[in-house]
């Protein structure tokens, strides 16, 4: 059976508040944790698989061309080697998310320093990469790439324009006025694991184990770049070691493996190294932004631009969405918005965790702060002051708006000292201590989702989906709100995700995985409910259920009598989604000390509150907020793609030099939750907060380095040279 809700009106029924079991929201630790710590849950590259040949990508020394010729023959007499394979089907690239259909393919020609050209294969992996590396290729190099997107005519994104009123008569007119420009540098996702595939033919139907944040686009994908059906292919993607954005479409070693395994009748397996990872798959843009805020003598906005530059490889359709919070955070009637692309040949720009605003909003908190400095306004109370009661462009109502609440109780928190603000105020020996704030935003997005729910004979629950969990606690949550519908303690839930004989999942990514799905188990659920209260003699809406049991009735087992019973939950987004602004709101308060002489810059306390919606496991939340914070210090003082400017090719590629925080780098961290009932968002109220934690963290930072050392950066990361650099004589 199947039950279906298109959501074109505000859900206001808080049913799961109703419910009697009372585990959805609770701290649960999760459900598959104890199989990840102790090593039994099995990530793509570590299924057990008879018979495994190992692939190994070859990838290109140049910046752009072609591949003149391949010798074959100088590795297949080394020791193990079993093909070279260069078929034209390899794809290049990685897919965009919700790309839905093949990557770029023909490996021949090369559009980047480190893509693909060809896979080989071998007995052992110590084989076929001896043989990757001792392969003859031959190349026809074309001159000029461009690689700098400052030196390339930008494409400007029509429809992230915004032209409204007359910004240059703002500015001229204002009491205080901020005109700056803010540079980021490019990020990877750097997930734990590397991407990985093991693909084995049977009876001309394909199985690939991979590393996969939506299967439910990703069996498209694979199946246009090898020219067959998806109902030819099964996607099992049940654990994933991090994803962050850069596995949301099928890459490289993927399709490399399923070609493989074809071509030798055998299973082959691909894992891409961890250079490979950073050279060839998702990157996020550098951007060079331009920020003019005009206020009156209050700090009221009246005029607010952001224009902004990023880059990508020419014929790829993502723009970096810069401007994405920027389009309603803030009020003024004089606006004025411009993204640009420039066509350069650097690896693939895609989405790395919170497109958009975990570059936009530095850069914007940045010139926020610079105004409250000139207007003589507390941060905080700028901020306030310039909360929108509606969207500003398009006169759209908020469907919730938790920002001022989340700079008012952080604050207080914190202990933010609203007095007057001049930097280099607290010294401890050679060390300036200053503290910072900003605003966070993340756009709400939902997706279609379905998921089978059964309800077993026992009193036990199965819930089925190609849903994947990457570390976000979607096993746990899912299981949570399955077993308060259906007043059933957790641990007689049994969730299986990430397999695409399963109904299609939402997929994770953009921060609506569990809204989602979550989403989906619910409606599901409601259809498992209409059919016990027939069964119970009752209306559904008066059916209480807990532990097992109606309360005060008969067990489930007993209503059962003897026979397992499924509905297929179908949620659908529809027109609400039209008709209000939904977002994530938060706000962020760092403490940091600055080095008189060396400008190295510690963080000793950060704070984030946050309002996303209803708390569906409040320690899986937690631990999103902690992650997007902690890479928040990785883009204030540290991340950065460092690309040779001759050449192209990435100087940065694996972790010893790509530098991520480490325990060391992360002080106390403060989270503080703001929950809220959003009828708009989701059925279930709830909103994302996977990206939100992370979405102008940096921002605070930067302000309480300038607080504190009167260093005003205006280039993240702001390392130590940089700091130095900018200080004050």
């Amino acid at each position: 059976m199947s039950a279906h809700l298109k959501q074109d009106e505000p859900v206001t029924s808080n049913r799961l508040d109703g419910m009697k079991q009372g585990i959805v929201g609770q701290p649960l630790s999760r459900v598959d944790g104890l199989a990840k710590v102790t090593g039994t849950a099995p990530y793509a590259a570590e299924y057990k698989i008879d018979n495994v040949a190992e692939g190994v990508l070859v990838t290109a020394p140049i910046t752009r061309g072609e591949v003149a010729s391949i010798d074959k023959d100088s590795v297949l007499s080394m020791p193990g080697v079993l093909a070279v394979l260069n078929d034209e089907r390899l794809t290049t690239r990685a897919a965009q998310g919700t790309a839905n259909e093949a990557p770029q393919q023909d490996p021949a020609t090369v559009c980047y320093w480190g893509q693909p050209i060809a896979v080989v294969v071998a007995e052992t992996f110590e084989q076929a990469r001896d043989a990757a590396k001792h392969l003859e290729v031959e190349y026809r190099v074309h001159e000029g790439a461009p690689l700098d997107p400052h030196q390339v005519t930008p494409e400007e994104q029509d429809d992230e324009t915004v032209n409204q009123g007359d910004l240059d008569d703002a500015m001229a007119r204002a009491a205080h006025t901020v005109d700056v420009e803010i540079a980021t540098e490019g990020h990877a996702s750097a997930a734990m694991e590397p991407h990985a595939a093991i693909a084995e033919w049977r009876d001309d139907k394909l199985t690939v184990h991979a590393s996969l944040q939506m299967p439910n686009y990703n069996i498209a994908e694979l199946a246009d770049s090898l020219g067959i059906e998806e109902s030819d292919i099964r996607l099992v993607s049940r654990y994933v070691g991090g994803g962050f954005g850069s596995k949301l479409g099928i890459s490289e070693e993927t399709v490399a493996a399923a070609i493989a395994a074809r071509e030798l009748g055998r299973p082959v397996r691909v894992v891409m190294s961890r250079q490979q990872v950073f050279q060839c798959i998702m990157r996020r843009s550098e951007t060079a932004q331009k920020l003019r805020l005009a206020s009156d003598e209050d700090g009221k906005l009246d005029g607010f631009a952001h224009h902004a530059l990023v880059s990508n490889l020419p014929g790829e359709e993502f723009a970096e969405p810069v401007l994405q919070s920027s389009h309603f955070l803030y009020g003024g009637e004089n606006r004025q918005l411009k993204l640009e692309v420039a066509r350069i040949h650097r690896m693939t720009a895609g989405s790395v965790r919170a497109p958009g605003e975990a570059v936009g909003m530095p850069a914007l908190e940045v010139a926020m702060d610079m105004l409250a400095e000139k207007s003589g306004v507390d941060p905080v109370e700028l901020r306030l002051r310039n909360i929108p009661d509606r969207n500003p462009e398009e006169d759209l109502p908020f469907s919730s708006h938790k920002l001022a609440d989340c700079l008012r109780q952080g604050s207080e928190k914190f202990g933010w000292d609203s007095g007057p603000r001049k930097p280099r105020q607290q010294r401890e020996g050679e060390w300036w201590i200053g503290t910072g704030m900003a605003s966070a935003a993340r756009v709400h997005n939902v997706g279609e989702a379905k998921a089978r729910v059964t309800l077993k004979s026992d009193g036990t629950a199965v819930i089925q989906s190609d849903m994947t969990d990457i570390g976000t606690g979607t096993y746990t949550i899912v299981a949570q709100i399955a077993g308060e519908m259906l007043g059933i303690p957790i641990e007689k839930v049994l969730v299986e995700l990430g397999d695409t004989n399963h109904p299609r999942g939402p997929g994770s990514g953009g921060s609506w995985g569990a809204a989602s799905i979550g989403s989906a188990v619910y409606v599901a659920c409601e259809a498992l409910r209409e059919k016990l209260a027939h069964r119970a003699g009752t209306s559904e809406t008066e059916l209480d259920l807990r532990d097992g049991s109606v309360v005060g009735g008969n067990s489930l087992v007993e209503l059962l009598d003897g026979e397992d019973i499924s509905e297929v939950g179908h949620y659908e987004p529809g027109d609400i989604a039209d008709s209000h602004t939904a977002s994530g709101f938060g706000a962020f308060f760092a403490k940091v000390r600055v080095n008189r002489f060396t400008g190295e810059t510690r963080v000793d306390h950060m704070l984030g509150a946050f309002g996303f919606g209803r708390v569906l496991n409040e320690k899986t939340a937690r631990s999103q907020c902690l992650g997007g914070i902690t890479w928040s210090i990785g883009v204030a003082l540290t991340e950065a793609l460092l690309f040779d400017p001759v050449d192209g090719h990435l100087v940065n590629c694996d972790l010893a030099e790509y530098h991520v925080p480490v325990n060391r780098d992360v002080p106390d961290v403060d989270v503080l939750m703001l929950e809220e009932r959003d009828p708009v968002a989701s059925p279930i109220q709830a909103k994302g907060i996977g990206e939100l934690g992370m979405c102008g963290g940096a921002a605070a930072i930067a302000n309480a380095i300038y607080n504190a050392s009167g260093a005003r950066l205006f280039q993240y990361p702001m390392t130590p040279d940089r700091v130095l650099a900018a200080l004050p004589n």
